[in-house]
């Protein structure tokens, strides 16, 4: 008897645990991580919202759990980098589970199942798997699309062109660069939605299920409340009709926004705030860096002309060591790199912010060429004026400080102007490790509207604007110094 009633309450238990909707949070807040442009799971509508079908079901069970979060946009890579470097808590960007993922994250219960399908232009001629043999498919790195056709690439025969993001990928496709993509199917159709001349002419393939991860034994809890709140969205028909929203024949996934953006005045009257507000970050990273880049510059193009030698080594091995690197790897390492190996000597998460780590990057760059218009305005100098200082009984010093460097700055100035815009251009590589400055807001307005060529040109003039006008004022400061 005792048995049987055992038996019935083990039967119950599930059901009356359905009544315990929340788990126990560990954190105050937790910081979510997602794509910038991967419609419609994640991308900004005509309002400069982030919205989408994880925007959407991350702040609905967060909402359900009782859980504060703070969700970033960076873009799918860097979206990764930053949770396993600690940045980020959890990462929702429409990631498909692998068997290769599944070693570095720990995976949530799946919320869709992923297809995969190939586009082309509509006047193609491709109908099928082995018409590709011999052409090139686009595909968004680090996506099971990705895994999909290069298992296959031996059978068929294509060549394979991985892309960052998804806009340069239909971008390339609509010049001719590449013949096709494949894309997760809603993504693709949603760009067909938004005025894309493309068709799918092979139906989609499953690549596998859909999850939100943290990373593998970090954040266990908040897998926890995931799942609890998924369990409870789909329970009382919100999670569906999140999908709904997006997925349904006929629905609306941009705001109702009258303005056009297919002309140039309707993008800048629509996104001139966010571009504002990119052109602002720009600006400071460019400023901020190339104030610090001054002053390392200068000491290292001291010690280049030093009298003593160990003090000459020490500046041609920090020339030589961040001139040899490209900034772009020089960003991630300072943003990706250093918190990883903190973490793994100390065994604490020490993150590091994208603006802090641009602008350390940005200033070492351009601190280890301005210690060579240093070296060189210096050594422009004739010698003899050095020597004929020093014979007067004048100091190392107040040679350099009165008669040296007098004459070297005004040499060094315009090569000084010229370094400055240049810092300001290298700006937009900075951006690869997530910053949103002016060429990642383009790049995820484009993402949204398809305007590549639009949208690029008024970025060119932007940035034509600000450097001409920059570059006005210093000829001018030149002239007064001179």
């Amino acid at each position: 008897m005792k048995k049987k009633i055992l038996a019935f309450l083990l039967i119950l238990f599930p059901i009356f645990s359905l009544g315990v909707v929340k788990a126990d949070t560990v954190k105050s807040k937790y910081v979510i991580a997602s794509d910038s442009s991967f419609a419609p799971f994640v991308f900004q509508n005509s309002s400069n919202e982030y919205t989408g079908i994880d925007m959407d079901l991350i702040k609905a069970i967060a909402k359900d759990q009782g859980l504060e979060i703070e969700i970033t946009n960076p873009g799918f890579d860097a979206a990764i980098s930053a949770v396993q470097a600690g940045q980020a808590d959890g990462i929702i960007a429409g990631m498909s589970v692998t068997d290769a993922r599944k070693a570095t994250f720990d995976f949530s219960d799946s919320y869709y199942t992923a297809n995969t399908i190939l586009g082309v232009k509509e006047s193609s001629t491709i109908a099928s798997y082995e018409d590709l043999k011999d052409k090139t498919v686009g595909v968004k790195n680090g996506t099971a699309s990705q895994t999909f056709l290069t298992e296959n690439q031996s059978k068929y025969g294509y060549k394979i062109k991985a892309f960052a993001d998804g806009a340069s990928m239909y971008d390339s496709l609509n010049t001719g660069a590449i013949d096709a993509v494949m894309d997760d199917e809603p993504v693709l159709k949603y760009s067909i939605s938004q005025g894309q001349k493309l068709k799918t002419p092979i139906a989609g393939t499953p690549i596998g299920e859909t999850a939100f991860a943290v990373k593998k034994g970090s954040n266990p809890e908040l897998i926890q409340m995931f799942n609890k709140g998924l369990a409870n969205l789909k329970a009382n028909g919100e999670f569906q009709k999140i999908l709904d929203k997006y997925l349904a024949s006929g629905s609306t996934t941009t705001s109702t926004s009258t303005v056009d953006e297919t002309t140039i005045w309707g993008l800048l009257q629509n996104n001139y705030k966010q571009l504002l507000s990119g052109l602002g970050i720009t600006l400071a990273l460019a400023l901020i860096s190339f104030a610090i880049a001054i002053v390392i510059g200068i000491i290292f193009g001291m010690f280049s002309v030093s009298p003593y030698k160990s003090l000459r080594v020490i500046s041609e091995i920090f020339v030589d060591v961040i001139r040899g690197i490209p900034l772009m790897i020089l960003a991630a390492f300072i943003f990706w790199g250093i918190p990883n190996f903190i973490e793994s000597v100390t065994g604490q998460q020490s993150p590091i912010n994208d603006f802090v780590a641009g602008t350390i990057a940005l200033s070492l760059n351009s601190a280890a060429y301005i210690a060579e218009i240093v070296r060189g305005g210096i050594q422009a100098v004739p010698v003899g004026q050095m020597e004929a200082s020093r014979s007067l009984g004048i100091s190392y010093g107040k040679t350099m400080r009165k008669i040296i460097l007098p004459q070297a700055t005004k040499l060094m100035l315009p090569n000084f102007v010229n370094q400055f815009v240049i810092a300001l251009k290298d700006t937009t590589i900075v951006s690869a490790i997530g910053l949103v400055e002016l060429f990642q807001t383009g790049k995820i307005i484009i993402a949204r509207n398809y305007q590549s060529f639009k949208m690029y040109a008024i970025l060119a003039i932007f940035y034509l604007v600000i450097i001409t006008l920059l570059t006005r004022l210093a000829k001018r400061l030149e002239k007064r110094i001179r």
